[in-house]
């Protein structure tokens, strides 16, 4: 079992801060997973991550999924597998905010650009998390204007 493991679940639009949450807050105690690492034309991404998540909390690491994971088609998996091993999940709710997301996004380069209509069909999608959909917490992530975030539960 994965006495201790946490699965983080960040869930948000892209640019919405995601992944420098992570490098800033969780990278020193959680080991990271997303599809954006795998090659672009890389088959079955979905599988793959849910073997790196399940390879993670069997040895009883802890580790963030950080893709948009915008609804319970996303997240349930990932919890399912997590409470299945004995690790908890924490969802790390990134509260939308369209017009910052797209401008954020513009300033991004190749392949990490997302065309905006990516960001708006993610929107209509968008669920906040909640304990009632089986998480052990949820936290919400907003930048704190220092350059940093603010995270309240």
């Amino acid at each position: 079992m994965a006495a201790g493991a946490d699965v983080a679940v960040l869930v948000g639009l892209q640019a919405s801060g995601k992944s420098t949450f992570y490098e800033q807050c969780l990278s020193e105690r959680y080991g990271l997973v997303s599809k954006d690492l795998f090659p672009r034309g890389a088959r079955n991404k979905q599988r793959r991550q849910m073997r790196l998540v399940e390879d993670a909390v069997a040895a009883g690491r802890s580790v963030a999924v950080d893709n948009t994971n915008p609804s319970p088609e996303e997240w349930g998996p990932l919890l399912e597998l997590a409470h299945a091993y004995g690790a908890t999940v924490t969802a790390y709710w990134f509260p939308p905010d369209v017009t910052g997301s797209l401008r954020r996004n513009a300033l991004r380069e190749g392949r990490d650009r997302v065309p905006d209509i990516g960001v708006l069909a993610t929107m209509k999608r968008l669920r906040k998390p909640s304990p009632d959909d089986g998480f052990d917490t949820v936290r919400e992530v907003r930048f704190d204007g220092r350059g940093g975030f603010d995270v309240r539960t």
